[in-house]
């Protein structure tokens, strides 16, 4: 699986790429038909507080696979919306007929 990342209005960080990556490859250890995933780390001010926000989508046969999270920090965001992609993939999966 190829996978772009990319931070917007924020410095990279080289300890979340590395963390990101470790889940992802996971991922796609178990789903080796995912093909691409582009992930998007932001801060925004919002008047809640949370403000990190990890926005992830898939490229997979069928429809893109996406899922957005804000948190106050970026590790619980990404963890977060990982799950959210693990259960969206896992009902994909479902739907594949086997041959």
């Amino acid at each position: 699986m190829v996978v772009n990342i990319q931070y917007q209005k924020m410095k990279s960080s080289e300890s979340l790429n590395k963390l990101l990556l470790k889940k992802l490859k996971r991922v796609g250890d178990k789903y080796n038909w995912v093909i691409k995933a582009n992930v998007l780390f932001k801060q925004e001010h919002d008047k809640h507080g949370d403000e990190n926000i990890c926005e992830i989508e898939l490229s997979a046969p069928g429809p893109r696979l996406f899922a957005k999270t804000r948190s106050n920090n970026f590790e619980k965001s990404m963890a977060e919306t990982v799950d959210e992609l693990k259960k969206q993939l896992e009902k994909r999966q479902g739907m594949f007929i086997k041959h």
